[in-house]
């Protein structure tokens, strides 16, 4: 640290050595002590920073860019200095016509800018800056998308919806003449009913497809009739309020035509599904079916061919038969079993 002050009082005393600060400045001298501040602080930055120096040398860039479009240090010699040769030779003034002198004079003085054009006009040869947006497409990529997809269909051979409907489009035949409209006060011109269904066309079809005044085409869908059956249905005359004696009759008698044929279909319907009242059950027929195999008859030895009456027993015995064979219920069956293992606990404690 020593050595370094020395080095820097050695070569402040050399002749030739430019100080920085003004002689002026008292306060300052060789053997004060730098004031040591904390720059790791951002409060301190344009307390203790001098940055005079930078400002000029760019306010001395910024001067040179104006006056002669760049830097000094960058120019040519040729842009920079000109050779003098003298005051040029004025050409020997020829004798003119008044009238061609003051000719000349008007043209010089309109060619002459105003001095307000000169004064509002900018000296500065700093080119204005390039103005971005104005260069800015919208959605230029996606433009640029859609044209490079256009240029592959069109080298596959391929012709977009959009200039197909233009080529499909009717031409409109240029040589035909619009008509003249005729004058309102005209005894001659046709007669036109405003109220007429079919309207008064002289318009190009396509004109008037744009502009919405051409009629709509009707549906052939339209045209079908819905139903077979007419849309109100007439009645007979016979069903009037007041109908006539005959017209009533027939009326009468269509109707019981009607009654006649749902009768003969009924009937039809009956004899078709009718049963033979021999084949119908009776209570003796059930009787006989729910018996049979259960009570054995008693087959008569001596009389084979004729068969004996049934007597009082063989009533009881099928009558019990068909007790036998009725279905117990759940109930049932749960008090016989508990009846029977109430049985089975007595004889085991009568064992014991």
């Amino acid at each position: 640290m020593a050595a370094r002050r020395r080095l820097k009082r050695v070569a402040s005393s050399q002749p030739g050595f430019l100080s920085f600060k003004s002689p002026s400045d008292t306060t300052a001298s060789v053997g004060s002590r730098r004031k040591r501040v904390n720059k790791n602080k951002k409060k301190n930055w344009n307390k203790y920073s001098d940055v005079n120096d930078v400002d000029e040398f760019l306010e001395d860039i910024r001067h040179q860019e104006r006056t002669t479009g760049g830097l000094l240090s960058e120019k040519t010699d040729d842009s920079l200095f000109f050779l003098d040769l003298g005051q040029p030779e004025k050409p020997q003034p020829q004798a003119e016509t008044p009238q061609a002198d003051e000719g000349k004079k008007r043209r010089g003085k309109a060619s002459r800018p105003l001095r307000i054009d000169l004064i509002l006009q900018p000296d500065s040869l700093v080119p204005p800056p390039k103005d971005i947006l104005a260069y800015q497409q919208p959605n230029a990529k996606k433009l640029r998308r859609i044209a490079q997809k256009a240029e592959q269909l069109a080298a596959k051979g391929v012709v977009p919806r959009k200039q197909k409907r233009l080529l499909n489009r009717r031409p409109v035949d240029k040589t035909v003449k619009k008509a003249v409209t005729e004058a309102n006060n005209n005894p001659d011109r046709d007669y036109y009913d405003i109220w007429g269904q079919e309207p008064k066309v002289s318009a190009d079809p396509w004109y008037l497809q744009q502009t919405g005044k051409k009629l709509v085409k009707r549906p052939e869908k339209l045209n079908e009739k819905p139903s077979v059956l007419p849309a109100v249905e007439v009645i007979a005359p016979g069903g009037s309020y007041n109908p006539d004696f005959f017209s009533h009759q027939a009326l009468l008698q269509e109707a019981h035509q009607v009654e006649v044929q749902k009768k003969k279909q009924e009937d039809k319907l009956e004899r078709q599904l009718a049963i033979n009242k021999e084949d119908k059950a009776t209570e003796e027929t059930n009787l006989r079916e729910q018996v049979e195999g259960l009570v054995e008859e008693e087959e008569e030895e001596e009389n084979n061919d004729e068969e004996s009456a049934p007597s009082k027993e063989d009533e009881e015995a099928a009558l019990a038969a068909i007790a036998v064979t009725q279905k117990k219920t759940e109930k049932q069956i749960k008090k016989e079993k508990a009846e029977k293992l109430k049985v089975y606990h007595t004889l085991m404690l009568d064992l014991e």
